[in-house]
C-alpha cells in the first residue's frame, strides 16, 4: 500500500473497526446486497430497441389515426414510493402514470421535446459516444428554455426505459470533491491519486468506468459545504485522521458525488459519516445521501446508502456544547414547513434517534451552522469535535 498514513493509533479506531463489524454482521445477516432492481445498466442493443418500440407505439397510434402520447411514471407523488430500510426511497412496481399528449396545447411541446431528445440519445447509443446534460441543451437553447426542462426530461425518458442515465450515454457533468487514502485508475487509464493536499480532486464523471479501486481508510466523511470541506482540508484533517476518505457534494449533491459515495460503500464496506449543518436542509441532503429523492427513486439501487450515519452536527450538540444563543439561528417559516415534511416521511419511524433530534430543533425553533462551533476555537471542528465523535461513536 504506497499510502503513508500519519493518523492515531490503532486504538483510536476501536469503536469505528466495532461499528464496521456491525455493518458488515447486518449485510451478512440480510443475504448481503439487496437485489438490484429498478432502472440497470443496459447494453446500447436493449436501449436501440427500447427507443424503436416507442416509435413504432407512435407511428401505430398515427396510422390510427389517433394521437401518439408518452406514458410516465408519476415520479411526484408519494403514492407511487415505497420505502425498504434496506434499498431506501423506491417506486413501486404499479405506479400512477401521467399521460405527455401530442394534441394537447398543455403537453404538446413537451411531447416534441422528448421525441427530440429520444433521437439524440439514439443517435449517441448508436455512434457509442457521449455527451453532458449540458452539450444536449446548447444544441437548442432557444428551443428548451433551460436546463431544468433538459434535465428532468432526461429524468422521464430514463424512467419510461426502466434504464439508468448512464445507459443513455448522457453524463452530468461533476461539481462534488474527493481528498484522503484513495487512489483508482479512470476508464482512458488515466491513475488518481486522491492522498489529502491543500487540494481536492474532482469527483470523475462517469463512476461506472473507474477501476482498480485501492484504500485503506477506516471511514467515508460527507461533509455538506463546501466551505466546511475546504476547512477541514487547510486544518490537515485527512492527514491527522489518517486513513480516511473526506467527499463533498456542495450542498445537494449531484448524481456522480452519490454514485462514488455507493461505489466506495459497494466496494469497501467502510462506515460512511455525514457532517451537515443543524438545520433542516442539511438532514434534506443527509437523507438524499442515505434513502435517495423522490425524483430520482427509480435509480435508488445505485444511489443510496442506507448505512450512512449522522455524525453531526446534532441539534443535541448544540446544547451539550454550550453553544451560545446568538450563534443560533432562528427556524424561519420554510424551515419548519421543511422539517414538518420530514418528520412525516416513511423512513423517520426507523430512525427514532434521528426523530429525536429533529424534535429538538422543533422545540427549540433554532438551527445552527456547523461554523457554529468556532466560537470555542477557530479549529475546534477539526481538533476536538470530530475525532471526539470518531473514537468515541457519537453517531446515529
Amino acid at each position: 500500500m504506497a499510502f503513508a498514513p500519519m493518523g492515531p493509533e490503532a486504538s483510536f479506531f476501536e469503536v469505528l473497526d466495532r461499528h464496521r463489524e456491525s455493518l458488515l454482521a447486518a449485510l451478512r445477516r440480510d443475504g448481503g446486497e439487496p437485489p438490484s432492481g429498478g432502472s440497470h445498466l443496459a447494453s446500447s442493443s436493449e436501449v436501440l430497441a427500447s427507443i424503436e418500440n416507442i416509435i413504432q407505439d407512435i407511428i401505430t397510434s398515427l396510422a390510427r389515426n389517433e394521437a401518439p402520447a408518452f406514458v410516465i411514471d408519476n415520479r411526484s407523488s408519494w403514492e407511487n414510493i415505497k420505502f425498504e430500510d434496506s434499498v431506501g426511497l423506491q417506486m413501486v412496481s404499479h405506479c400512477t402514470t401521467r399521460k405527455i399528449k401530442s394534441d394537447s396545447p398543455k403537453s404538446v411541446q413537451k411531447f416534441a421535446l422528448i421525441l427530440k431528445i429520444l433521437s439524440m440519445i439514439y443517435k449517441l447509443v448508436q455512434s457509442n459516444t457521449y455527451a453532458t446534460k449540458r452539450d444536449i441543451y446548447y444544441t437548442d437553447s432557444q428551443l428548451f428554455g433551460n436546463q431544468t426542462v433538459v434535465d428532468n426530461i432526461i429524468n422521464d425518458i430514463s424512467c419510461m426505459l426502466k434504464v439508468s442515465r448512464r445507459s443513455l450515454h448522457i453524463l452530468s457533468t461533476s461539481k462534488g470533491l474527493i481528498a484522503g487514502n484513495l487512489r483508482y485508475i479512470e476508464e482512458d487509464g488515466t491513475k488518481v491519486n486522491c492522498t489529502c493536499g491543500a487540494t481536492a480532486v474532482a469527483v470523475p464523471s462517469n463512476i461506472q468506468g473507474i477501476w482498480n479501486l485501492v484504500t485503506d481508510a477506516k471511514f467515508v466523511l460527507i461533509v455538506e459545504k463546501d466551505a466546511t470541506f475546504q476547512r477541514l482540508l487547510d486544518d490537515n484533517f485527512c492527514n491527522k485522521m489518517s486513513p480516511c476518505i473526506m467527499i463533498t457534494g456542495k450542498g445537494v449533491p449531484d448524481l456522480n458525488t452519490r454514485l462514488l459515495v455507493k461505489k466506495l460503500w459497494d466496494t469497501f464496506h467502510i462506515p460512511v459519516f455525514t457532517l451537515v449543518d443543524a438545520d433542516p436542509h442539511g438532514i434534506e441532503i443527509m437523507c438524499i445521501y442515505k434513502y435517495g429523492s423522490m425524483s430520482m427513486s427509480f435509480e435508488a439501487h445505485h444511489l443510496t446508502v442506507p448505512a450512512i450515519r449522522w455524525l453531526g452536527l446534532l441539534p443535541s450538540d448544540l446544547k451539550r456544547l454550550n453553544v451560545p444563543k446568538d450563534s443560533l439561528i432562528p427556524l424561519t417559516k420554510r424551515d419548519q414547513m421543511k422539517l414538518d415534511s420530514i418528520l412525516r416521511r416513511p423512513y423517520v419511524t426507523c430512525q427514532p434517534f434521528w426523530r429525536k433530534e429533529m424534535e429538538i430543533m422543533a422545540d427549540s425553533k433554532m438551527k445552527a451552522e456547523i461554523q457554529a462551533l468556532t466560537f470555542l476555537s477557530s479549529d475546534y471542528l477539526s481538533r476536538v469535535y470530530l475525532p471526539n465523535k470518531l473514537k468515541f461513536g457519537g453517531w446515529i
